[in-house]
């Protein structure tokens, strides 16, 4: 124990020998941030750990947004209290994370995450065999922590109090250049945590940011570590990628520079393929309509169109083997969704979702008898119906049919009844046979033989 406390003591000293960041204090005249623009609930976080003694900022990302003119999805503090100092400021908040530790405090409606300080690495970090670091809870100061951060643009702190933004590493002048540049080595720092080559190309889509070629050019060989990071992690970083509203730019810029081999295991195969390819761009394109509109957007509807292409492949291949319909397209739903659970932790209710959009798509093909009304009556008919309209718009299906759908929909009840189709007789239904009924029974005679009705 004595002898980790002395090298983490000569570490720190060793770390420190070297120059320090030097911060810059830009003014708001200059970043345009005001207090105003900044989220209530994150400005009362700030507040009342400042009257508490401490340090505390809004950082990362919603700064960076702000100055960029995008309103942010979220905001982070970070402070110099630790986790169980913030716990007992908040009445409403909670610690999470193990590997990484911070506070979720509830004002109202909003949720702040709440961050300590971050040390910088030193020989007793706990990593993987990659350099992936497992664990990491040891507190430090705010130019650590800025040193700590990813990107330039990510390492931007602002005060409420003063509106002014601390940068110690040149972030707000990157943003300027439209260029997206790496803290410390990048190779270094993907091998610490591989999810940043995704987040990499993600910013430099929405920021409309070229990668300094530093930061771009390990990407394609180290790729592969992203197969060790944890599914459920590597799910969350794909679903903020493809719901950022730059889906369709972030895609691009992957293909472009050759990046999106292993990044994105769901593309890589779709991607391939003409008919896949243009369904995906059209839900993409989509879903970036949506969020820029400021219009919710279900992941499960997401993910239903990026693995569609799958499914239909093994749902024909089943229905050319002799399977039934309905039988094998749930048979093939349930292959695609167990393949890529060991790459992506998709969650129970995001894939009873995506089950459901899936399951519905035969039933639109039935247009006769009641069969059309129930459907109607689905709750997630709404989905299924765009989700139909996407397929025929990518000319899988015959536009006629989601057509039909939209008519049937807005008709009148004697108009619906007009447009049904007749049902389908598949020849002479067979009866049961009736089943005889022993001797002695109310229905017959003392001797077998049926009796006289009254």
């Amino acid at each position: 124990m004595i002898r980790k406390l002395l090298r983490r003591v000569f570490s720190r000293h060793t770390e420190s020998s070297s120059p320090a960041p030097e911060a810059a204090y830009i003014p708001a005249d200059q970043h345009g941030i005001r207090s105003a623009m900044i989220l209530p609930a994150a400005r009362k976080v700030c507040a009342v750990l400042q009257e508490a003694g401490f340090k505390a900022y809004v950082v990362g990302g919603a700064v960076r947004d702000l100055i960029a003119g995008i309103k942010p999805k979220d905001y982070d503090v970070a402070t110099n209290a630790t986790p169980d100092e913030v716990r007992n400021l908040f009445r409403r908040s909670r610690i999470i994370g193990r590997r990484f530790r911070i506070v979720h405090v509830m004002s109202g409606p909003e949720t702040i995450e709440v961050s300590t300080f971050r040390a910088l690495h030193d020989e007793d970090t706990i990593t993987d065999e990659h350099g992936r670091v497992l664990h990491d809870n040891v507190w430090g100061t705010i130019e650590e922590d800025a040193t700590r951060r990813d990107f330039t643009v990510n390492a931007l702190y602002y005060d409420p109090t003063t509106e002014t933004v601390i940068d110690y590493h040149n972030g707000v002048a990157d943003l300027q250049k439209k260029t997206l540049r790496m803290i410390g080595d990048p190779a270094t720092r993907y091998r610490e945590d591989p999810v940043r080559m995704l987040r990499a190309v993600r910013l430099a889509a929405k920021l409309g940011l070229s990668i300094d070629p530093a930061a771009k050019d390990p990407i394609p060989e180290m790729a592969v570590l992203l197969e060790n990071v944890p599914a459920a992690r590597l799910f969350d970083e794909m679903l903020k990628l493809l719901s950022s509203g730059y889906a369709v730019l972030c895609i691009k810029q992957l293909r472009e520079e050759n990046l999106h081999k292993g990044l994105l295991p769901l593309l890589d195969v779709i991607l391939g393929q003409p008919q896949g390819e243009k369904f995906i761009w059209l839900a993409l394109a989509n879903t970036d309509a949506r969020v820029r509109a400021g219009k919710p957007i279900s992941p499960g509807f997401l993910f239903a169109t990026l693995l569609w292409n799958e499914v239909l492949s093994n749902w024909n291949a089943r229905k050319e083997n002799g399977e039934y319909g309905q039988p094998a397209l749930f048979a093939a739903m349930d292959e695609v969704l167990a393949s890529q659970a060991e790459k992506l932790a998709i969650t129970r209710r995001i894939s009873a979702d995506i089950t459901e959009i899936w399951a519905l798509q035969p039933r639109f093909d039935k247009r006769a008898g009641k069969a059309p009304y129930r459907l109607l009556e689905q709750a997630r008919y709404r989905a299924g119906y765009d989700f139909l309209r996407l397929r025929a718009e990518s000319g899988e299906i015959d536009m006629e049919l989601p057509e039909w759908w939209d008519a049937f929909a807005d008709a009148k009840p004697e108009e619906r009844e007009a447009m049904l189709q007749p049902e389908k007789k598949d020849g002479p239904r067979k009866r049961r046979p009736r089943k005889r009924k022993p001797a002695g029974s109310p229905d017959h005679g003392g001797n077998g033989t049926p009796a006289a009705s009254q």
